[in-house]
């Protein structure tokens, strides 16, 4: 870097360095003022990293005294604490959501008088399709500003918010139809949705999946809780993160197993591999390159993890890019990117379908023990760790152990694993200092025996 500025900064033409009198000097002249110019953009980056880094230290010291501040000063993200909002690892759920629906609604409030009414005319049985016939012909700052208005046919009631919210939860459902191809439930809880690779079945898949985006950003607009819940690659995409192969654990529990062996055993000569993958299209099956000729390219231990990069990328990405880009159209035609990226992913799923109720004493009833007894001080411990969290607290705790915050409506009894009800269960990780553990897959966490020892680390997940 340092050599390329002062390179723009003063030019050197060894040609003209050589001609005529005091060339010598002028190209000694030359090359100590470059020297000092890279000296100085050296130490003022130096300064920099300094600063951010000491900043960065300060926040996590202070994270708890901020966020209190946030919390009773809100305007502060727009003043001398906006600095805040370029590192969210230092915001808490509730300040970003804050800030996020204030600047979203500042952005709107001014253009919201210039839009009428958005009349939705529906059959209950037909809510997905009657919604986008009546809806696809309005641009992205019409369904954004406008006010909606719901009528179901055959059925009286004016809309003062509450026909909209059935609406909302009626579309939800119906998006996640079989019948129009959209998604796919993930193999680990079959409640958690992927789009579908082969949803071009459906000849009008791509402006569905641009209207279910729109849906999710007027949600978004309006506070609205959608009970749509997508899989973990999913809300990274619309925060425009990286996907990686663990994100395929939840869709593909046995693949990602076999991704990790991979990445943690020696494979020379034992896995016959390239660079490659097949893919079944409609009963045609090709094989298609991750890179250049990569049917003829062996995976080696050298070269694996770029592999495994690459084979989750094709399926978490490439597969279904399409898919994802018309859905990303439609949620960013409504909300901008920009404001979306303050969150992390499980965040955004909060966002979108809200905080689950989450009783505690329920939850605990319908928890399986191994290695455990209901009496032993470690389950003592965690139970009184999670009644003192907040509803944002346990809602992540259930997605770091389950893949989702979703309770399922008959209760913990029916949560759902990867070969049905799978009740949440605690095993135990041995006498080790490392921190909790967990399997999305079969809703279980792994606690160590001096689990009370970190006890706050909770409150990070």
């Amino acid at each position: 870097m340092s050599t390329e500025v002062a390179t723009s900064v003063i030019p050197v033409d060894d040609d003209k360095a050589n001609d005529g009198p005091g060339a010598g000097e002028a190209a000694s002249s030359s090359a100590d003022a470059a020297a000092l110019e890279v000296t100085k953009v050296s130490t003022g980056s130096k300064k920099k990293d300094e600063m951010a880094a000491t900043f960065l230290a300060f926040t996590g010291q202070h994270k708890k005294i901020l966020n209190t501040m946030v919390r009773n000063n809100p305007s502060l993200l727009s003043g001398s604490f906006s600095v805040l909002v370029h590192n969210p690892n230092m915001l808490e759920f509730d300040n970003k959501r804050s800030y996020f629906f204030s600047r979203l609604h500042d952005r709107s409030q001014r253009q919201r008088s210039h839009y009428g009414t958005l009349q939705v005319n529906v059959r209950r049985s037909n809510v997905f399709e009657d919604s986008f016939h009546n809806l696809q012909r309005r641009s992205g700052d019409e369904i954004k500003h406008g006010k909606l208005s719901v009528k179901f046919y055959d059925e009286e009631g004016v809309d003062a918010g509450g026909v909209t919210r059935e609406w909302f939860s009626v579309l939800a459902r119906q998006m996640f139809n079989p019948g129009y191809a959209l998604f796919q439930p993930q193999a680990a809880d079959a409640l958690t949705y992927q789009p579908n690779k082969s949803s071009s079945i459906n000849p009008d898949h791509l402006s569905f999946f641009q209207f279910v985006g729109r849906i999710i950003g007027k949600a978004l607009h309006d506070q609205r809780i959608l009970e749509a819940y997508f899989s973990r690659s999913v809300y990274k995409h619309m925060l425009g993160k990286p996907v990686d192969h663990n994100d395929l654990e939840s869709i593909d529990p046995e693949y990602h197993k076999s991704l990790v062996w991979m990445l943690e055993n020696d494979i020379d000569g034992i896995l016959d591999l390239t660079f490659s993958v097949e893919r079944d299209d409609f009963g045609v099956t090709e094989v298609v390159d991750l890179v250049p000729d990569g049917r003829n390219v062996a995976v080696t231990n050298e070269n694996k993890a770029e592999y495994v990069r690459l084979i989750a990328d094709q399926r978490l990405s490439t597969e279904i890019k399409d898919q994802i880009g018309a859905l990303l159209k439609g949620l960013y035609e409504v909300v901008p990117k920009d404001l979306l990226k303050i969150f992390s992913e499980r965040e955004l799923e909060l966002l979108i379908s809200g905080l689950p109720e989450i009783d505690v004493d329920e939850w605990r009833a319908n928890t399986d023990l191994h290695n455990f007894t209901s009496t032993h001080p470690v389950i003592g411990y965690f139970w009184r760790a999670v009644r003192s969290f907040t509803m944002e607290e346990r809602a992540k705790l259930l997605q770091f152990v389950s893949g989702s915050s979703r309770v399922p409506l008959e209760g913990f009894g029916s949560l759902q694993g990867m070969s049905g009800i799978t009740k949440f269960s605690i095993t135990s990780a041995g006498e080790t200092t490392a921190l909790p553990t967990a399997h999305t897959c079969f809703n279980q966490m792994s606690l160590p025996f001096l689990f009370s020892q970190s006890i706050g680390m909770l409150t990070f997940w």
